[in-house]
Order: structure tokens, then sequence, then C-alpha cells
């Protein structure tokens, strides 16, 4: 079991370097968990990739359907963004060092990790592996 934040998830659907790599990883696992915030971060990238014209009306609307597939199909588990999420990751501002750059969004990601026992976290996104490390969560990519 793995949990993995937005932008490990993207690479699942969108096509980039890293993409064979990390379905291949995810497609291993029991189970794939996700915060909740992901379900709108996804929505986000795809309609980011039709808005730049990198996919057709027809490619956007296959993507939504194969996510909804896997989906329904219960290869994603979703976590909750609870009050305690949120609580803890405003917290989380209060003590983290002054030279670690997180955006809010990336803190509930990790803290959704954390407050599920998880030591590790499937990333790209580069401010994040060093929030991560940080906060004692490893920043993991295949």
């Amino acid at each position: 079991m793995i949990f993995c934040d937005t932008s490990a998830v993207a690479k699942f659907y969108v096509p980039e370097l890293e993409s064979k790599v990390i379905r291949k990883r995810l497609e291993a696992e029991p189970a794939v968990c996700l915060s909740e915030l992901a379900r709108t971060e996804l929505m986000a990238v795809f309609h980011r990739r039709l808005r730049e014209a990198k996919w057709t009306r027809a490619e956007f609307m296959a993507v939504l359907q194969q996510f909804g597939h896997d989906d329904i199909g219960g290869f994603w588990t979703w976590l909750p963004l609870d009050k305690s999420i949120t609580d803890a990751a405003a917290h989380t501002f209060t003590v983290l060092p002054d030279t670690i750059f997180l955006r809010s969004s990336d803190c509930l990601h990790l803290v959704t990790a954390l407050q599920h026992n998880f030591t590790e976290i499937y990333t790209y996104d580069t401010h994040q592996k060093t929030a991560a490390a940080v906060m004692g969560l490893k920043p993991m990519t295949v």
C-alpha cells in the first residue's frame, strides 16, 4: 500500500517521461491511497491540458472516462480530507522552518499521509519533496 500526491497520479493518465514506470509501479500495488484533494487537482490537470490544446476534447473525455472507470473499480483508495487534516495542516505552518516553501494543497497531502501512518509519499513536486523530508516523510519517485 502506498500514498501518492497528485503529481504522481497525474502521470498515470498524462503522457510524460515517467508515465510508463509510475503506471507499472501503481498497478503492482494492492492499494494506492490518495487524499480526496487529489480528485479536484486531477480534474484541474486534465482541464489544463484541454485548455492549453495539448488534448482534444475527445482525448479529454477519454481520460475522464478512464479515470471514472478506475475510480468506480476501486483502483484508488480515497482518504478523507476532514477537519483533523485541515487543522493539522494549518498547525504545520506554525512550526515549519522559515526556509521551507510549502503550498497549502501540498501540506494537505503531506499531513494526510502522516495522519494515516505512511512513512513515504510518491511525489514529483520538488518543493513537496523538500517539505516531506522535513516533516518526516520519505519522498519517493519511481
